[in-house]
């Protein structure tokens, strides 16, 4: 016996070891096929909890792991990565405000913004970090087969093995996802460029724009396949419209921040441009004596008329700088970082919002290609991203057009059907309390697309706590409690509204969630009885209906209303109609509990009121029997007086008031204003068992 434990137990761990993580050691034992079967359960080990899954290969170091592309991980780190790259495509660009202008009295020269580019080297190394945690993640990261026959929860086979993704890989995103985590900027500024013994600043600027527009345009494709990942996974990428819209103006805002900054850079060489043109017409001039690291030539800077001839600010030169002249003539180029870079970003704003309409440009070549690739981005970006704000915005008030749609046609059939005013007026305060009260939003048919087990968890969380305030269902189990809950519909009522009139008959039973309702009876339109009572939160009305529907064989007439039902401010509850309380009280004779009866009885305002009216006729008979008893006595009372008396004379006139007062004494109960007779309530039957 235990020899053949024994054995279980290996073949047990046997098959668990099987079980497990495809390796190079158990390759010879694995077949082809059944390598790239990432959800093989015969073959492959899933560590998964709920949507997270991540592969985990048997006792393998973390580093080692592969990871389900539709893990939790993979799309916390997909969000993550995307908000990195938005403030990657941020950063480039500023490294077009390194160049700066330094203006003097009388001369000017060209520098570098020192610690700027310290500062914004520092933040691009970060994400130039990031860029290259990518693609270490993507070479742990399964693919699905594309060639794959097989159909696993809608989706292909997953390939797991390490070698085949690293190849199929490096032959499809590699090439981009390595341009893109390049350090390139970086490079060229704090070694390539100081290197160079004979380049000029107009040459030095002019590389940095090539390899920042080539890096950049990468790092902006890799947003789009990025996004459809998300997409793909969760099925957008923004949850609310608010986040839609604003995702859409950040594609707008960088534009007009990329377009911004390099306006800023080709000003600076603009400035430049001039001033080596006139050097070359100015006898003793070098264009190295430009360089604010080099100290010019003293007698050269005394007598030089290039800064004046080039001077933005005086109209007569005959230099033109064309869309460049507001940056020089404010000398943009000269000011501290943060009033440069909000200027050139408002410019780019503003022309690329208005197609650059606004520009005067001049008959320079480089310029005018710009001003035409200006003009047509912002015609695309304005058709497509600010197409898209606007379709997220709309999609807010989507529900309010709705409404209001409604309310337009429901006022033309009004009209069109001569309503009166006061009927009118209901209409519209009931629309207008279930536009407050659900937003346009149809709770069931959301409610009906669910599962049912998601549906049951959801009644039972909104109305589980409604119900068992209810005193009669509070002593239920929860089995009962769940199939109550799952029965109960929503029910609004405004101001005004009759429930359900007294001798109606009784088609829900209603559980108040707010507002106030007033119940009342007159028995049955007798004269001369009243009783009123208000109802609350937590109360309900339509008992009727439960002593209807606790018969073990209920006719088919619905129960008739013994009270009048009506709301007096609005009225938001659940509503358990005829039918589903009969399955529900189908359920409750089987406790065959006393104390169900008692609880019905003393919560039942029916029964209350029968109640009271009983105990006020006893409490009137026991009067008229006191007083009767009463006077009883004092008859007798007088009669021995009269008795006693010596004088017969006096006998007949004492007889006469002792008759009186008897007489008085018993037309005084009869005179007693008699209580009207109400019938008492049906007794529900919670013992009794249907009949077979």
């Amino acid at each position: 016996m235990f020899g053949a434990g024994k054995v279980d137990d290996e073949m047990a761990l046997k098959r668990q070891r099987t079980v497990r993580f495809y390796d190079e050691k158990a390759k010879p034992t694995i077949p082809t096929h059944q390598k790239q079967a990432g959800f093989a359960a015969s073959k492959l080990g899933v560590a998964s909890s709920g949507k997270n899954k991540i592969f985990v290969p048997g006792e393998e170091l973390w580093y080692k792991r592969i990871l389900d592309p539709s893990s939790d991980f993979i799309l916390t780190w997909n969000h993550i990565f995307l908000f990195s790259c938005f403030v990657a495509l941020f950063i480039d660009p500023l490294y077009f405000y390194v160049p700066k202008i330094s203006y003097g009295t009388p001369n000017s020269c060209i520098g570098t913004d020192r610690h700027l580019a310290i500062t914004v080297t520092f933040f691009r190394s970060i994400s130039d970090l990031l860029y290259f945690t990518h693609i270490i993640i993507k070479f742990r990261t399964a693919y699905i087969n594309p060639s794959s026959t097989m159909r696993v929860f809608g989706r292909g086979d997953l390939i797991t093995d390490p070698k085949e993704i690293a190849w199929q890989y490096l032959r499809s995103d590699f090439v981009v996802d390595a341009v893109a985590a390049l350090p390139l900027p970086q490079i060229l500024i704090w070694f390539v460029i100081p290197a160079i013994k004979y380049s000029t600043d107009e040459h030095n600027n002019n590389i940095l724009v090539l390899i920042v527009l080539a890096q950049y345009f990468p790092r902006l494709y890799l947003i789009f396949p990025l996004t459809y990942e998300i997409v793909k996974t969760t099925g957008v990428v923004a949850k609310t419209a608010w986040q839609g819209a604003a995702y859409n103006m950040l594609l707008y805002m960088i534009a007009s921040h990329v377009l911004g900054a390099l306006w800023y850079l080709l000003s600076v060489d603009r400035q430049t441009a001039c001033w080596k043109s006139n050097c070359k017409n100015e006898t003793g001039c070098d264009i190295k004596f430009l360089d604010c690291d080099v100290i010019p030539n003293q007698n050269w800077a005394s007598k030089t008329a290039i800064f004046n001839t080039c001077d933005a600010t005086n109209t007569s030169i005959s230099f033109d700088y064309g869309m460049f002249q507001p940056a020089l003539f404010n000398q943009a180029p000269g000011q501290r970082f943060l009033m440069k870079y909000f200027y050139s970003l408002w410019w780019g704003l503003q022309n690329l919002s208005c197609y650059g309409q606004t520009i005067t440009v001049s008959t320079y070549i480089g310029e005018t290609l710009y001003c035409i690739f200006l003009a047509v981005l912002g015609l695309v970006l304005f058709a497509h991203l600010i197409g898209n704000v606007q379709t997220y915005l709309q999609s807010i008030t989507v529900r309010v057009e709705e409404w209001r749609l409604k309310q337009r046609d429901t006022e033309e059939w009004m009209r069109h059907r001569q309503l009166p005013h006061e009927l009118r007026e209901r209409v519209r305060r009931f629309i207008q309390y279930k536009w407050l009260a659900t937003r346009g939003v149809n709770e069931e048919s959301i409610l009906q697309a669910l599962p049912a087990d998601l549906r049951r968890d959801i009644k039972r969380h909104l109305c589980l706590g409604l119900v068992r305030r209810v005193p009669f269902f509070s002593q239920m189990d929860n089995q009962l409690l769940d199939a109550i809950c799952e029965r109960l519909v929503s029910s609004l009522c405004t101001q005004g509204t009759y429930i359900v009139r007294e001798g109606d008959p009784v088609t829900e039973m209603l559980f108040i969630i707010r507002g106030k309702l007033e119940s009342s009876t007159t028995n049955g339109g007798r004269t001369g009885f009243f009783n009123s009572t208000t109802l609350k939160s937590g109360d309900f009305c339509g008992e009727e209906l439960l002593g209807w529907a606790l018969v073990p064989k209920p006719t088919v007439n619905l129960p008739s209303s013994t009270r009048t039902v009506k709301a007096l401010i609005e009225v938001e509850a659940f509503a358990l109609q005829a039918e589903d309380l009969k399955f529900v009280a189908n359920q409750f004779r089987r406790l065959h509990s006393k104390r169900l009866q008692h609880t019905f009885r003393y919560y039942s305002h029916h029964w209350r009121t029968w109640a009271s009216c009983f105990i006020q006729a006893a409490w009137r008979r026991y009067k008229r029997r006191k007083m009767a008893r009463d006077l009883s006595m004092r008859e007798s009372f007088c009669s021995m007086r009269s008795d006693d008396s010596n004088g017969e004379d006096d006998s007949p006139p004492k007889q006469n008031l002792s008759m009186k007062i008897m007489s008085g004494s018993r037309k005084g109960p009869q005179n007693m204003k008699e209580l009207p007779k109400l019938r008492k309530p049906d007794e529900p039957d919670f013992s009794a068992e249907p009949c077979e």
